[in-house]
């Protein structure tokens, strides 16, 4: 197998989302872990977990959990071959297991129908990863990805952009060794990251005490030479000033030049997947 594809992305060189802040943050807060807040929680990556999908990984942020997979069909949607739309299509479904919170979640499929946050979140993986992929070079295919959430302690939504970006590169890779891919279709890397006010301090990373505390809570997605592609951002109990705004901004784009980091390495370690896999495998849940 030839050595994964990275296209226009570097594995080295200058990162333009390495900023430095904007303003001086305390060192230390009374944040619920002991982490800095411009800390993120520790991550990881596993790749090559679900060995049926094209490209899969399990991404760690603390003890939030989510498997993203991402298979190849060949085929696309009907609304593309009646609008005669050229290229392929990326899209996304997210779900958490009934067992990842601490009261046990119903099943969508029991309810009936999906729910508005789910439906919601779904939309902007798929959003996300649409905006670094050139679907045309993808050809008439479509390139799901599933993203299941083991076990939630906030920020499942960025670990499943940033897990899923991995996954979709994997996937591409493996397409393109396989010689079903003339050109790699993805641009550059995607990730994303949560941002709040807490304690009247701006942080990093929230983990679902500090998600459910937080008077303002933000999502950033972010392409690793520093591009934002969607902003999520609301004042839950207060409302907050653009030197706030700022701030949680700059949090964010630190520690998402650190997540594309890691994403780089983690697309590199699946080429050299093995026995050793399964041992971080049953790390990562210790």
């Amino acid at each position: 197998m030839p050595p994964p594809v990275f296209s226009s992305i570097s594995a080295s060189g200058s990162n333009p989302l390495a900023l430095p802040l904007s303003r001086d943050f305390p060192l230390a807060m009374n944040r619920i872990d002991g982490r800095d807040l411009s800390d993120l929680r520790p991550a990881s990556f596993v790749p090559n977990v679900a060995p049926h999908a094209t490209g899969s990984v399990l991404v760690s942020f603390g003890n939030t959990r989510v498997i993203c997979a991402a298979t190849a069909e060949e085929d696309v949607p009907r609304w593309m071959k009646f609008q005669k739309v050229e290229g392929g299509w990326v899209t996304a479904e997210y779900s958490m297991l009934p067992y990842s919170t601490h009261e046990r979640k119903q099943r969508d499929i029991n309810r009936g129908k999906l729910d508005g946050r789910s439906s919601e979140i779904q939309r902007l993986i798929g959003r996300s990863l649409r905006a670094v992929i050139d679907l045309k070079k993808l050809g008439k295919r479509t390139l799901w990805i599933d993203c299941d959430v083991l076990q939630a302690d906030g920020g499942t939504r960025t670990a499943a952009i940033t897990g899923g970006c991995v996954a979709t590169a994997i996937a591409l890779n493996r397409l393109m060794a396989e010689g079903k891919l003339s050109d790699f279709p993805l641009r550059k890397l995607v990730a994303a990251v949560s941002a709040g006010i807490y304690q009247g301090e701006p942080i990093l990373d929230l983990n679902y005490p500090e998600d459910r505390d937080a008077t303002v809570d933000f999502n950033v997605v972010m392409t690793e030479d520093g591009q934002f592609v969607e902003l999520q951002g609301s004042g839950e109990e207060d409302v907050f000033s653009s030197e706030q705004m700022t701030a949680m901004l700059d949090l964010s784009r630190t520690g998402i030049a650190k997540l594309v980091a890691m994403q780089k390495e983690a697309i590199l370690a699946a080429d050299r997947a093995g026995p050793q896999d399964l041992a971080d495998l049953v790390r990562a849940f210790r």
